[in-house]
């Protein structure tokens, strides 16, 4: 393993007060003898709201407990477990911000070049399953220690699940961590609660009853539960999977009082109701907790977390997300109920940015999952939660969802306001289906006129109707008349900017004449995109149900899941212009029938192969001169698809 730090003299450690610390002598500086809590991340230790490892211990240090961090310790020894001692109260293990097996892997299982949470973007400094590996060797070294487990890995693999990775069906985490209790979604008021019952002296096995948790019992009380199929069940059976998947897909509704029991062996998982969602004044408390907004000066010889630069200079409005795309699991993550900070809170912290040397004048993002979202779906939402039977944007958007845009529009006018502030852009994404239902046009004109940087990305995700109805989108017609929209706008302001379709190939429900469907759209366009997404198998996700099962749990529908060569195929219709891909291209196109599309025509794709020296070369077609102006770029900083 290579060296990611060096020892830090004096004069750095006295530097470093502003830190949560990383080591006996930091906490010598800041007067900790004994840490109440240690937390072991995955990722660096970057002092930013955007880090889970940082918020989780920022709340509890301003609930006057003690908090320590060790950010990627070599699993392999002993040492960096034990360099800030034993904690007074327990561990809380988290694998980062993403999965580690996401982290680790492209869709293609194979080795990522570069982590982005890591210092200088060096791989290799977490191990696969980091939650597991942690967990066990806190558990080699500090026996029956209270150990709790969260973040993303946690929270998604909380109930028995397809792991994409060993092609095969898990069970919960939490046995596999021998952890004592697992916080699922955004986890601030848990961990006050987990941490608050244990100074007051209960033991850990006994804290089976905060909201947001979920526990391991023999003994579960079955009245006033779901009873999901058994770990065993779903593992044996697909058709138990899409059961259960139906089932968990409602189970952050924090308005169900129940829990969700699943057996696992002889004993159960038992997840208790989800927390109720932050208030607006929760919220912002959140953001005036004493962020450095750096990395930990530890790393300043290896270089910084390139994850930081994606959102230094961004602001998190909100979290949560009614959208409820089947391929996205933040449903059962942050949930459905969108939570929007004050106006006031975030000029606050753009006015925090100013005062940053590096800072240019430009807010590279005020948003969330979904940038446009503000506000709950609905009243309903406020006391009943969610609608179990219908969704709030698909297949048709609900007649009673609420799509104003004024407290969004408003913050955005106050950011464009404060002296030294050039350029607010909106990067986390619109959703143009809900944008569509504002009858006040004012939010779209100010969008084209002042926070898009040439390029407006949003994601209509495919043009074929059947497979945007198992990715819970809306009809392609919405986005093309959202296009159209916004070309009227732009003409008549003169800004020739450009909007930027984000597409996901491979994706359940797409058979080979789909994918060719939108191979020829592209084709239309006028530039082939440079990225494009292979559909990911993330655990969590209703989309993965369908790439594991074959049916989609949400309408028990037969769906036809693209695997293996057929896969690739989809990807390389999407790319026909790249000479690597003319073989499959050409396979895809013959074995469709659609050999209008070889040749010499203006509509073909890619021409027929040519004879040279003996030997079958293919012949490309022509790319178009403004591809590179347009070419689509990597996706934003909040990683939809997890």
């Amino acid at each position: 393993m290579k060296k990611t730090t060096r020892p830090l003299n004096n004069r750095e450690i006295q530097g470093n007060k502003d830190f949560l610390p990383m080591s006996k002598a930091e906490m010598k500086v800041l007067g900790i003898e004994q840490c109440d809590f240690i937390i072991i991340t995955g990722d660096a230790y970057v002092d930013h709201p955007s880090f889970g490892a940082a918020i989780i211990g920022r709340v509890l240090e301003s609930r006057g407990y003690r908090v320590g961090i060790i950010a990627q310790p070599d699993w392999r020894g002993d040492e960096d477990f034990k360099k800030l001692g034993k904690p007074r109260l327990g561990f809380l293990v988290t694998a980062g911000n993403l999965d580690s097996m996401v982290s680790h892997f492209s869709v293609n299982k194979k080795r990522r070049r570069v982590d982005v949470y890591s210092p200088g973007g060096e791989t290799g400094l977490r191990p696969d399953r980091a939650t597991i590996v942690y967990c066990g060797k806190i558990r080699e070294l500090f026996g029956e220690i209270p150990l709790i487990i969260g973040g993303i890995e946690a929270s998604l693999r909380r109930f028995a699940h397809y792991d994409y990775w060993q092609d095969k069906v898990r069970r919960s985490i939490l046995f596999d961590s021998r952890a004592d209790i697992l916080v699922y979604g955004m986890g601030e008021k848990a961990i006050i609660e987990i941490a608050d019952g244990l100074e007051a002296g209960i033991p850990v096995d006994l804290l089976t009853y905060i909201k947001g948790t979920a526990v391991i019992v023999k003994e579960p009380d079955f009245e006033n539960a779901i009873l999901l199929p058994a770990a065993e069940e779903v593992t044996a059976d697909k058709n138990k999977y899409v059961a259960a998947t139906a089932l968990i897909y409602h189970s952050n509704n924090a308005f169900e009082p129940r829990s969700y029991l699943q057996k696992s062996g002889n004993r159960y998982l038992s997840q208790n109701p989800p927390q109720m969602p932050l208030s607006q004044n929760e919220f912002d408390a959140l953001y005036d907790l004493p962020f450095t907004y750096e990395c930990h000066p530890v790393y300043k010889a290896k270089g910084d977390v390139p994850g930081l630069e994606e959102v230094k200079f961004s602001i998190t409005a909100n979290r949560g997300c009614f959208g409820n795309c089947n391929f996205c699991a933040l449903a059962i993550h942050q949930g459905k109920y969108v939570q929007m900070r004050s106006k006031e809170s975030i000029v606050k912290e753009a006015k925090r940015m100013m005062k940053d040397p590096s800072f240019k004048g430009y807010i590279h993002d005020i948003g969330g999952p979904t940038a446009n979202f503000s506000h709950l779906a609905c009243k309903k939402q406020a006391t009943h939660g969610y609608c179990k039977n219908q969704e709030c944007l698909s297949p048709e958007p609900c007649k009673k969802i609420d799509s104003r845009h004024s407290p969004y529009l408003e913050t955005l006018r106050a950011v464009r306001k404060i002296p030294g502030i050039k350029k607010v852009f909106i990067r986390s994404g619109i959703r143009y289906d809900y944008l569509a239902l504002e009858k006040d046009p004012a939010f779209l004109k100010e969008l084209v006129e002042n926070h898009v940087s040439g390029q407006l990305r949003v994601a209509p995700e495919h043009v074929s109707e059947n497979v945007l109805r198992h990715m819970g989108k809306p009809s392609f017609k919405v986005y093309e008349s959202f296009v159209k929209d916004f070309k009227k706008i732009d003409a008549r302001l003169g800004k020739n900017q450009y909007v930027l379709p984000y597409f996901i190939t491979g994706h359940p429900g797409c058979k080979l004449e789909d994918a060719i469907k939108l191979a020829e759209y592209v084709r239309d366009m006028d530039f082939f995109p440079e990225q494009v997404q292979d559909f990911y198998p993330t655990p969590g996700s209703v989309a993965t149900a369908m790439y594991y099962t074959g049916v989609n749990p949400l309408t028990m529908e037969t769906v036809h899941v693209p695997m293996g060569r057929e896969k690739n195929m989809q990807r390389a219709l999407v790319q026909y212009n790249k000479r690597e891909n003319y073989c499959l291209v050409h396979e895809a196109l013959t074995k469709a029938y659609r050999l209008d599309l070889i040749g010499s025509d203006k509509k073909a794709l890619i021409h027929e192969k040519t004879v040279s020296h003996g030997k079958s070369e293919p012949k490309l077609k022509a790319r178009k001169k403004n591809t590179e102006k347009v070419g689509v770029k990597n996706r934003g900083k909040n990683n939809r698809s997890h």
